[in-house]
């Protein structure tokens, strides 16, 4: 991910989304009521109402379309989202900060079917199907790292990521303008000590499951998941781009930094 603040910009052109919550559904009407609202093939920008879910959904929708993503919180936790407010709007677009967010590119063979392909902006997560951990074995540019993990799964996380999925499972939190991914395992059995590696973010990672049938594994890229796999391959997609906007001040790189000295 590159983080950038770049030129002062003009919305005219919004396009509004709602997470379909009573709240959110309000708050939509609200303001295409005082701003007006275009379909999503004639917007300048898009403004999604309601939680991290929602924005990742955006994101995926919007994904390749060069239309920046501005969300308000109208959900939980809001990592990802803006502070609601139903004023001002057009002047806060125009002063936002921008990050621009590049996936994961997943490439999964299965037991059954062809490779499949599916883009994560947070994570690609390997996990067990059965009662039977997980047997992986991990390579990285082509060399065998780990000849065997056995865990309830794996996942890599990019930078934007790093406070989810990720952090749930211990893995560090990155600095968003890194040139990094997370490789961490989920409650790994053996090597036991092991609690995963800082990786480029032009490196390859190959997982291969070992015992597929014994031990079948699910791999999933953000929402997007594929069972009984055999192999995963993850790379970071240069050639895929998404940018969203932030208040000056509560930018993305502002908050994974607050997010490291918690306690």
């Amino acid at each position: 991910m590159i983080h950038s603040r770049g030129p002062t910009r003009r919305f005219e052109r919004i396009n509004f989304l709602s997470s379909g919550t009573p709240e959110a559904e309000d708050s939509r009407a609200r303001l295409v009521g005082r701003y007006g609202d275009v379909h999503s093939d004639e917007a300048e920008v898009v403004v999604a109402l309601g939680g991290d879910g929602l924005m990742l959904q955006t994101l995926h929708k919007f994904m390749g379309r060069n239309v920046p993503i501005y969300g308000m919180n109208r959900g939980s936790v809001g990592f990802l989202m803006n502070e609601f407010r139903e004023t001002g709007l057009r002047k806060r677009l125009s002063s936002a900060h921008s990050s621009i967010v590049h996936p994961l590119l997943m490439e999964a063979e299965t037991v059954n079917g062809p490779k499949t392909q599916a883009r994560a902006i947070n994570e690609v997560s390997l996990l067990r199907q059965s009662a039977q951990a997980a047997k992986l074995r991990v390579r990285v540019d082509g060399h065998v790292r780990l000849e065997e993990l056995m865990a309830d799964g794996v996942l890599i996380a990019t930078p934007a990521g790093s406070t989810a999925y990720n952090l749930s499972a211990n893995g560090p939190i990155l600095p968003l303008d890194a040139p990094l991914m997370a490789l961490t395992p989920i409650s790994a059995f053996r090597p036991r000590r092991w609690r995963g590696a800082l990786l480029s973010d032009k490196a390859e990672v190959v997982l291969e499951i070992l015992e597929a049938d014994k031990r079948p594994v699910a791999a999933t890229a953000d929402h997007f998941e594929f069972r009984d796999v055999l192999r995963v391959r993850v790379t970071t997609d240069r050639s895929t781009g998404m940018e969203i906007l932030h208040d000056p001040g509560h930018s993305m790189e502002e908050r994974i930094l607050r997010e490291q000295f918690r306690h």
